[in-house]
């Protein structure tokens, strides 16, 4: 039987960059409006460049961001400084904007551990990308608590695809964050596809938000290709939280435009109708549009934008080229408080070959 509950969804423009009625009274900020734009135009430069890295084997398996650059764009304009974000694997956009290195995010898709040892203060207590599917909102769930225990008025906020609202670790995490009220808000970048799994095989539930429900918290649904509105729904739900209201979950409908990551073949198993049409609502278009309207925009800039973002972007992957390569006993040495002796002789071993080959000394 369809559940009769109505979920929530906010879209404020068009694909045509058209105002769809009242817009919140912070769209009147230019400056806000041109900042968003402009990120979202960086991590797509980057993410290209990341593709072209890996297809050239500097770097390992990469997960594209491409026409999801809204949803963590606008997630990490929303978040505060004193907030922790819990990421997965696709959230290049919520990093770039909390301060993360280009080059820390390619030593990190390079397989270098080096790559999550952010610098920046913003990020200082973020956690390190999550791989394994979901579990990461396992993690927020205890970070969420430790504010709770502390008095803090913090928010933890974690991100996962839409597949992933199929695992336990998620619905536990539902249930947990409820029944506590934790300050968590869950924002779940629905791109359609879970690998090579539609939407519409991994879940009966109307939509995704609807499964907030049996965790007694709000759900709600915002268009994950405008801009405009999954910042002010995300700025929402991390506000109540601060405000000690508890939970909320954001499901951000998207499409995924790349393939899954640059292991996959998307073409296998996608109709390409389905993916030419959804080039029709990808967000970077839609807010350009809005701003030309508003007279914020024009081709001069376009211009100048985009060779900035190729310079900026082609600066960063020339520092992670001269970065040295990490000690090679550096994969033993953080495992054990005291090595054991069987991987003693493995790292033994590996630095004795290493420094046969280059002809130097490792410590």
């Amino acid at each position: 039987m369809p559940l009769s509950v109505r979920i929530p969804y906010t879209r404020y423009l068009d694909d045509r960059g058209q105002a769809l009625g009242e817009l919140p009274g912070w769209v009147d900020d230019p400056e806000l409006l041109l900042e968003l734009y402009r990120q979202m135009n960086l991590v797509r430069v980057f993410d290209q460049k990341c593709i072209a890295l890996q297809r050239t084997g500097q770097i390992g398996t990469y997960a594209s961001t491409l026409g999801q650059e809204a949803v963590g764009t606008a997630l990490g304009r929303a978040m505060t400084a004193e907030d922790v974000l819990i990421p997965y694997y696709r959230d290049t956009a919520v990093q770039l904007q909390r301060g993360v290195e280009m080059q820390d995010i390619l030593l990190y898709w390079g397989g270098d551990e080096r790559g999550s040892a952010w610098s920046t203060p913003t990020a200082a207590e973020d956690f390190p990308i999550c791989v394994p599917i979901a579990t990461q909102a396992c993690h927020a769930c205890g970070v969420a608590s430790a504010f709770r225990i502390r008095q803090q008025p913090r928010v933890a906020v974690t991100t996962c695809g839409d597949g992933a609202t199929s695992k336990g670790d998620f619905l536990e995490s539902l249930n947990l964050a409820g029944v506590w009220q934790l300050p968590l808000v869950f924002v779940v970048n629905n791109n359609q596809w879970a690998i090579s799994v539609p939407r519409s095989l991994q879940s009966a539930a109307p939509t995704l938000a609807h499964k907030a429900l049996a965790a007694g918290i709000p759900g709600e649904q915002v268009d994950g290709n405008d801009v405009l509105a999954v910042y002010d729904r995300i700025s929402a739900a991390i506000e109540r939280a601060r405000a000690g209201k508890g939970p909320t979950l954001v499901e951000c409908v998207t499409y995924r435009l790349g393939d899954h990551t640059t292991s996959d073949d998307a073409s296998r198993y996608r109709p390409a109708e389905e993916l030419s049409e959804a080039w029709k609502h990808e967000p970077i278009g839609r807010l350009q549009r809005f701003l030309h309207q508003q007279q914020l925009w024009d081709e001069r800039r376009e211009q100048a934008l985009q060779q900035e973002l190729g310079e900026r972007v082609n600066a960063a992957v020339e520092q992670f080229r001269a970065i040295p390569e990490a000690d090679p006993g550096a994969a033993f040495d953080y495992l054990y408080q005291q090595l054991p002796a069987c991987y003693g002789e493995q790292r033994d071993a590996l630095l004795a070959r290493a420094a046969t080959m280059t002809g130097g000394e490792h410590g």
